[in-house]
């Protein structure tokens, strides 16, 4: 698993809300209203990495955690184990068949990214341009252009349905995309703060940024 896609996709499972008149609003409004809304989640997730040629190449799912203001966690269960967790400033990615971990702070060097609209620091407005796609099924999705000129990334899709996450695409700019399908979300479930905290393995190398 190359870490820098997953380091770009730990920051973007945070545009959830409640359910309330979603039928009624266009795909921004929704999205604008499951950032105010939104204070923790649980979800399934299956993520798909697809390769230039437009073909999927690499496939894992695991089970994801959220907790608002900056904490996340991410389990990958299958094909590999691995996790990513991230509380006080500090996201941990721990690879079990590596017996690995990279430390990072989670601040303002990330840029213009989701990494700080999960920390709760930056204005969506102010650091995407928002474009609703429309409809699709049952899916309405927003297309997020980031202002920054420096993002590693060309844009993200976001699919909501009913007022849960259903999907989300991230295009970079090394030709990768990457898709994420969601399942089994509850929206702002009690989370132990247990869930949250990350102590390295015994014998696990530990590298820090």
């Amino acid at each position: 698993m190359n870490k820098i896609i997953v380091f770009r996709l730990i920051f973007l499972v945070f545009f959830l809300g409640n359910s309330a008149s979603y039928a009624a609003d266009e795909p921004i409004k929704q999205l604008q209203a499951f950032l105010t809304a939104s204070k923790s989640l649980t979800a399934d997730f299956k993520q798909v990495l697809i390769n230039e040629a437009g073909d999927p190449y690499q496939t894992s799912s695991g089970i994801f955690y959220l907790q608002r203001p900056g904490k996340f966690r991410w389990d990958y269960l299958k094909p590999f184990q691995q996790q990513i967790v991230s509380t006080s400033g500090k996201v941990w990615f721990y690879d079990a068949d590596l017996e690995q971990v990279t430390v990072k702070k989670l601040d303002e060097s990330v840029g213009s990214t989701p990494a700080l609209l999960l920390s709760g620091n930056i204005s969506l407005n102010d650091n995407f341009t928002m474009e609703n796609q429309g409809g699709e099924g049952d899916l309405q999705w927003v297309k997020l252009l980031p202002k920054n000129q420096e993002s590693s990334f060309k844009y993200i899709l976001i699919g909501l349905n009913k007022g849960s996450l259903a999907g989300m695409e991230l295009n970079d700019n090394f030709g990768q995309l990457t898709r994420i399908y969601f399942s089994n979300v509850l929206l702002n479930p009690p989370i132990k703060p247990t869930v949250f905290e990350f102590k390295a393995p015994k014998g696990a190398d530990v590298f820090s940024d």
